[in-house]
């Protein structure tokens, strides 16, 4: 699976790892129950709704990059839930993106899910938000997972957080849609 990222990349978005259906369609989070695109839009991160149910449409990744949105996986390797993950793909995966962090050198660094973040880091009281250290010299905070099986969070939840680390990035935003 593909990484975006590029040298414009201010705010670089961390998933635990892609799911299947991502592999099959070279599309970072395809699935319909994944609030992921919706709460970029309700953010104001995006000015329109990008829908990578069927893989992303001519122009979607230029699109993102443009707008200094990077994306990446804690761990490579592809799996129907990220709780198939053993805790050393975790912290193997926490290792290896300190490298790619130092490569692109975004602004902010979101880590999406708690508890992904909570073994990786070897941080196991940590809480959402903003983390105290710099990961790689970049802020790291760590927001909801937008993935259909975490019921913690809403939509409205998600467009909140991801809103807060993408003017912690300095991006530019659109009013959130009304």
């Amino acid at each position: 699976m593909p990484d975006l990222l590029g040298p414009r990349t201010k705010l670089l978005f961390v998933g635990v790892n892609p799911g299947l259906s991502a592999v099959a369609l070279q599309a970072h989070f395809p699935g319909r129950t994944n609030r992921f695109y919706p709460a970029l839009f309700r953010a104001g991160i995006t000015d329109r709704l990008i829908d990578a149910s069927s893989g992303f449409a001519p122009g979607d990744r230029e699109y993102l990059a443009g707008r200094g949105i990077g994306i990446t996986a804690l761990v490579p390797k592809a799996t129907a839930r990220a709780d198939e993950l053993a805790p050393a793909e975790l912290v193997a995966g926490a290792e290896a993106l300190t490298g790619a962090v130092g490569r692109v050198r975004p602004h902010v660094v979101a880590m999406l899910g708690i508890t992904a973040y909570r073994i990786a880091f070897a941080m196991p009281k940590a809480h959402v938000g903003r983390q105290p250290s710099l990961f790689a010299g970049a802020p790291l905070w760590v927001v909801p997972n937008p993935s259909g099986l975490n019921a913690h969070s809403s939509l409205a939840d998600l467009a909140v957080a991801y809103r807060e680390v993408a003017v912690a990035a300095g991006l530019e935003l659109s009013p959130p849609p009304a």
